[in-house]
């Protein structure tokens, strides 16, 4: 209501004002498919014939999407916004720096439940210090781009983040929170804090006012896609890391080949596999009928999945540099200025 009420109507008289109905059902069409056969290959294999086809499918439409666009009055994504080498080079590290966020994040709420014995609630409120830092920093980091502009912000923010991304990969199983992943919070949080603000003030600056409001609605798509791209993406690497270090740890325990087998089996779950549950469900005497034995193969499984975690971090680290690298190469030292005039009020 508020809005409503205060808020002024605006629009680009250059559309139509036709909803792009094509380019929405091909963007749809395009995303599901490749993120739906990249997180059914870890199940299926990737060489599966529905997997293949669900991200052919997806290139297919994707290509399609953009021929669209080319030619539709109304477009959902103006192709031409990408004239602007700001509007480019934002978005692209957008796409970078929001996919090391978005799978760093997700496979660190995986870790501090799953190894590190957090409660859910608890590994949520682990994150609240990332919360504080980008609520209390936005005014200040706001007034880096008056000050400096958005091309030095841009810079360091992206490596401050990767930094933190590092700092995730050094706590091993059983880590305190406060010593082992609270440093890297802090650290994320402070590059995201940076970033955030120059990264949104460079994409409304780089467009037309009257094409501000798109320009906003395509950077915040790309920062979801990129997020599920991520999950995605790295799901894959991490269940391949933790399955290759888990069979080689499971070899040199001395337990049975049907213990082993049936642990393995269960290597979807990735830290979530219940090892009371493998004994149980076994034909015969439980072969995890000791104390150690039990302890050793949950320790191979905390171990594994601690050792894709790490890869998981060093590649949002390099993500969230390569950012920083698509900073210097696009971004202009100066912002270049859009022609249209703001509307007086």
């Amino acid at each position: 209501m508020i809005s409503l009420w205060h808020v002024p109507e605006s629009r680009d008289r250059e559309t139509t004002g036709r909803i792009d109905l094509q380019g929405a059902l091909l963007a749809t069409i395009g995303l599901g498919g490749v993120v739906y056969g990249l997180i059914e290959s870890s199940r299926a294999g990737f060489f599966e014939w529905r997997v293949l086809a669900a991200i052919a499918i997806g290139l297919v439409a994707l290509a399609s999407f953009v021929f669209v666009e080319m030619r539709v009055k109304s477009p959902m994504l103006p192709l031409k916004l990408f004239r602007s080498r700001n509007f480019s080079g934002t978005n692209i590290l957008t796409l970078l720096l929001y996919f090391a966020l978005g799978g760093g994040l997700f496979f660190l709420t995986l870790n501090l439940i799953q190894v590190q014995g957090f409660s859910p609630t608890a590994a949520g409120a682990a994150l609240l210090p990332f919360v504080f830092i980008m609520f209390g920093l936005s005014r200040w980091s706001g007034g880096l781009v008056a000050r400096f502009g958005p091309r030095l912000p841009l810079l360091v923010g992206p490596t401050i983040a990767a930094a933190g991304f590092a700092l995730f990969a050094m706590p091993g199983n059983g880590a305190g929170y406060w010593s082992g992943f609270f440093p890297g919070v802090v650290v994320l949080g402070l590059g995201m804090a940076i970033s955030v603000a120059p990264l949104t003030t460079t994409i409304m600056s780089s467009v037309p006012q009257s094409q501000a409001g798109v320009a906003s609605g395509i950077n915040n798509a790309v920062s979801r896609t990129a997020g599920l791209l991520a999950i995605a993406v790295l799901g894959v690497v991490m269940l391949q890391v933790f399955s290759s270090g888990l069979k080689h740890r499971l070899a040199s325990l001395n337990i049975s080949e049907q213990t082993r087998n049936a642990i393995y089996e269960q290597r979807i779950k990735l830290g979530g596999i219940d090892v009371d549950a493998t004994a149980a469900g076994s034909s015969g005497p439980a072969p995890i009928n000791e104390g150690s034995s039990k302890q050793a193969i949950e320790q191979a499984i905390k171990d594994s999945f601690v050792s894709g975690f790490r890869t998981i971090m060093l590649i949002a680290a390099a993500m969230a540099l390569a950012s920083t690298f698509s900073t210097r190469l696009l971004l202009e030292k100066r912002p270049a200025k859009t022609t249209e005039k703001h509307p007086s009020r």
